[in-house]
């Protein structure tokens, strides 16, 4: 194997040239040119996902642990946009001086994440994957915690790590099995031996049961409201919507590529999670008042819909997963771009110090309104279309009931997102939220979360295009 084919492996090697090039900024800048950082990370991140946002032909690198599919542009460029946008809204933050922030590190240890969120999407081995999960946990569970002097995000970090460490032994132990059942770490060679026995039935529970804790579905969720409220608003957004948005299309793509053939298998127990995801999300979202718990079960809630796409094993099933991501991640990442604005100056999370915002802070309103309608899949917001299309996917299958329990739920959910429009627009608030002004990054951000909401859902060559490639995974 020559060394030159790792130069195949352009989304990995760019963003590891931005990552070293703000690092050895960080290092030798003087404190007065450190005003210049984050324009020029901006600069690069943007150039970084713009040259990589056109797919190419599939390829092998390492003998295989390394594979490339088109499809996995669409996803990558779909996580370096949120990425982007979550770097946008964080940009407040950041240059608060009260919070003794070290911008550097904190553009390092996000960007290592997504390189290991694009080792996970691209491996074909075991051994790549594991690499890759590990690359994109240990650095997040350091954001988690990254604010020192907080007791909240210490503890959130702790919570965090500890699940993390647990979620990845339980998989490693799983994948310890089916390579002493299979004899290969290689997807497409275990993808031919497996057969099911009773043995590798139970390695493939402990894997996917790890997965199941980076995903939180219920029940293996436990963990998500408190490191939610406990973080960093920017850090919990890239939490909610990057790294899920990584772990499902994984999860989708190992369920199809190597463990074809206990598809019912799977297939039942993905039932039974996406009701209960859904189910018991949505109830105790109804309860929450800190809105960054209630948005850590409305992401619960969300990871349950997207089972619905995941159930169907088909290229149907593929194209509305990755769909869904991009319209989930324009939504939420407005709903969190807009706490983040008012927890960064008014500390303020509750959802009765919502009551009166748009007296104040109209613009912030909206905004935070179209994104919670398009969660809860109101047409004509690409919600509802995202939500269709994961819905076909399951009806397609023959999964009749599931389906119609998922549409059950939407009523649940339509229920809750309002209570938060009740709050802005209705309740009666003597002393509202005071008017804020969003910094010029925040207010990019939210023109593209908007824009995203508004326009994805309507333009159908979105949807077509993720289609072409679906079948090629």
């Amino acid at each position: 194997m020559a060394y030159s084919s790792f130069l195949q492996m352009n989304e990995e090697f760019s963003l590891l040239i931005v990552m070293i090039s703000l690092l050895v900024f960080d290092i030798f800048a003087t404190e007065k040119s450190m005003r210049y950082f984050q324009p020029l990370a901006l600069v690069l991140f943007t150039l970084h996902t713009v040259i990589n946002c056109i797919p190419r032909d599939a390829f092998e690198v390492a003998g295989g642990m390394f594979h490339y599919v088109p499809m996995q542009t669409y996803v990558k460029t779909i996580l370096n946009i949120g990425t982007l946008i979550i770097l946008l809204q964080a940009h407040q933050y950041l240059n608060d001086e009260a919070n003794r922030i070290k911008k550097g590190e904190f553009y390092f240890l996000t960007l290592s994440t997504l390189l290991g969120m694009y080792f996970m999407i691209s491996a074909g081995n075991f051994l790549m994957f594991f690499i890759g999960l590990e690359t994109a946990s240990i650095p997040m569970s350091t954001l988690v915690a990254f604010n020192k002097t907080d007791h909240k995000a210490a503890e959130a970090g702790a919570k965090y790590i500890l699940s993390a460490v647990f979620a990845s032994s339980i998989s490693l132990f799983g994948m310890s099995l089916i390579y002493g059942t299979t004899g290969t770490l290689y997807f497409n060679e275990i993808a031919t031996v497996f057969t099911g026995t009773s043995l590798q039935m139970m390695a493939f529970v402990f894997f996917v049961v790890g997965l199941f804790f980076k995903i939180s579905l219920v029940p293996f969720h436990l963990w998500t409201p408190d490191v939610y409220e406990g973080s960093q608003t920017n850090i919990t957004s890239y939490l909610s919507v990057i790294s899920k948005g990584a772990a499902v299309f994984v999860l989708f793509t190992l369920l199809v590529k190597v463990f074809p053939k206990i598809i019912t298998e799977w297939q039942h127990i993905l039932y039974g999670l996406a009701v209960l995801s859904i189910t018991v999300a949505n109830l105790f979202a109804i309860r929450q008042q800190n809105l960054k718990r209630f948005l850590a079960f409305s992401s619960i809630s969300q990871a349950g819909y997207i089972l619905l796409a995941i159930i169907s094993g088909t290229a149907l099933g593929m194209a509305s997963l990755v769909y869904f991501v991009l319209v989930y991640m324009f939504s939420n990442l407005a709903v969190f771009g807009v706490l983040s604005v008012i927890e960064q100056r008014t500390k303020k999370v509750l959802m009765s110090d919502y009551n009166g915002l748009y007296q104040t802070n109209p613009k912030l309103s909206i905004v935070m309104m179209i994104a919670l309608f398009s969660l809860a899949g109101i047409p004509p917001f690409a919600g509802f279309f995202s939500k269709f299309f994961i819905f076909s996917a399951a009806v397609q299958q023959g999964f009749y009931v599931l389906v119609f329990i998922a549409l059950l739920n939407t009523i649940i959910s339509l229920f809750y997102y309002l209570l938060v429009i009740k709050a802005m627009f209705i309740d009666v608030n003597d002393a509202p939220i005071e008017k804020l002004e969003s910094d010029f990054p925040a207010k990019i951000s939210f023109v593209i979360c908007t824009l995203g909401i508004l326009i994805v859902g309507l333009i159908s060559s979105f949807y077509n295009q993720i289609a072409v490639f679906s079948f090629g995974i």
